[in-house]
């Protein structure tokens, strides 16, 4: 059942995702005077569609069937993708006919540069639409909670945090200068608001404030691990249990808090991790929390120091909440938006120059889906907020200048800007087909690494 409701989580994402991009391609394309000849969900072959001429009919148009310029809106065999197809213009289905072809007015090729760069750019613009759309509703309907402190509660051992000097009950009061008032200031300020920056730390201890200095180099990327703070007021609560493996055969269940780990006490993921990779191979007690009970539990470690659970940190202190008016929300919404844009682009470009590990940073449609299940099953709005951040990463993913991207497109129109002459279709053809080779070794790579990373 599990797997049923992740793949349904999965399409759904995908869909949503899909059509909202394609839509600013044909709206674009439409009010530029062009034609689009199909509107499509999905790849393959056509299962069944409707359009003005013929009306609704299952299966694939007769070959010789003049839609007279009306699209054909589409829904085809296989549920990841979709793709809109503008007439004149060489994309995904190598058109290598249009140079024996008349130009004619209504056709991609015939318009102007600049017409063309809005349409191709309008799908990365819709998905950015989209998730200012969603955190601006999320920001609306729910408003903001932030975790009312700034005291560190652990420090994990040999991390970046701990070989600054930071110490268990420093209270951070300022990043380089800017007043902290709850936790997530301070994560938003180290990878955020100064993410290029070195950071001084405004540090209380002991009723004594001084400075720590914390060169940027010495702060891991996001996507890489930890810095290695966690709030004062944390616990350790499983996400998911693994069927047949050692935690799901004592009995452990998703939802419990671990408070123990052979007579340690546990707050957060890194505690369980220390812990139960300390003793492969031996039976272990585990106590945790359930519905208010406490209950105990014993489990032995696999070879690898494993028990089959996924563990995360959660704060249970006092929390700040926040409500927003409509259009109060708006703002924090776009400011949202550029911070998880800017927080990508930088991930991105920390695997171009190398200082991200690709197998790690990179995910496939097996994560994907596991995580819009997840993310669903905290809430429509944690849900929603995942796909906020999905539609991020297409749009950034896919104005980056590589051939058969919306970014590759670009920079080909620029070409023809800057010289006033397009590039020949045989040639468009060929970075179009070098493209898409790389793209599909690039998937097959990304779902090797979901299986087997």
């Amino acid at each position: 059942m599990e797997t049923v409701s992740t793949v349904i989580y999965f399409l759904i994402t995908i869909g949503i995702l899909v059509f909202v991009h394609e839509l600013g391609h044909f709206l674009a394309a439409i009010s530029c005077g062009m034609r689009a000849e199909v509107f499509a969900l999905g790849m393959g072959n056509r299962v069944f569609g409707w359009n003005k001429f013929s009306g609704f009919s299952f299966g694939k148009l007769k070959e010789d069937l003049d839609l007279q310029g009306n699209t054909d809106y589409r829904v085809s065999a296989f549920p990841i993708g979709g793709y809109v197809k503008i007439a004149g213009m060489i994309d995904e289905s190598l058109d290598s006919t249009l140079d024996k072809n008349e130009i004619q007015p209504w056709e991609y090729r015939a318009k102007p540069v600049w017409q063309r760069m809005i349409v191709i750019s309008a799908g990365v613009i819709m998905n950015i639409f989209l998730a200012v759309g969603i955190f601006w509703g999320i920001n609306y309907s729910q408003g903001e909670a932030y975790m009312q402190t700034t005291e560190i509660g652990i420090i994990v051992a040999n991390s970046p945090a701990a070989k600054s000097g930071l110490q268990v009950g420093d209270k951070i009061v300022s990043v380089n200068e800017k007043k902290m008032e709850y936790w997530e200031a301070i994560q938003t300020s180290i990878y955020l608001d100064f993410l290029t920056s070195d950071i001084s730390l405004g540090v209380e201890r002991g009723g004594i404030q001084q400075i720590i200095s914390i060169p940027r180099k010495n702060i891991p990327d996001v996507s890489e691990t930890t810095f290695g703070i966690f709030p004062t007021n944390t616990e350790a609560i499983i996400s998911e249990v693994v069927k047949g493996k050692p935690a799901g055969k004592a009995g452990i269940e998703p939802g419990d808090i671990i408070l123990s780990i052979n007579g340690s006490a546990v707050y957060n993921q890194e505690h369980v991790i220390k812990l139960v990779g300390a003793n492969p191979g031996k039976e272990i007690p585990i106590q945790i929390k359930r519905n208010g009970a406490t209950k105990s539990f014993s489990v032995t470690p696999s070879a690898e120091g494993r028990i089959g659970i996924v563990v995360g940190s959660r704060y249970n202190g006092p929390i700040i909440s926040k409500q927003y008016g409509l259009f109060e929300s708006f703002p924090r919404g776009l400011k949202q938006t550029i911070s998880a844009t800017t927080l990508m682009a930088h991930s991105i470009w920390q695997l171009v120059v190398g200082k991200a590990e690709f197998t790690k940073s990179v995910g496939g449609p097996i994560k994907i889906a596991q995580m819009a299940n997840r993310s669903a099953e905290s809430g429509i709005a944690s849900f929603l907020a995942f796909t906020a951040l999905l539609s991020i990463s297409l749009a950034v993913m896919n104005i980056l200048p590589f051939p058969a991207l919306d970014g590759g497109h670009l920079i080909v129109l620029i070409y023809e800007a800057i010289v006033r002459k397009p590039l020949p279709n045989i040639v468009q053809i060929r970075i179009q087909q070098t493209g898409m080779a790389i793209l599909l070794a690039f998937m097959v790579f990304v779902l090797f690494n979901d299986i087997f990373g």
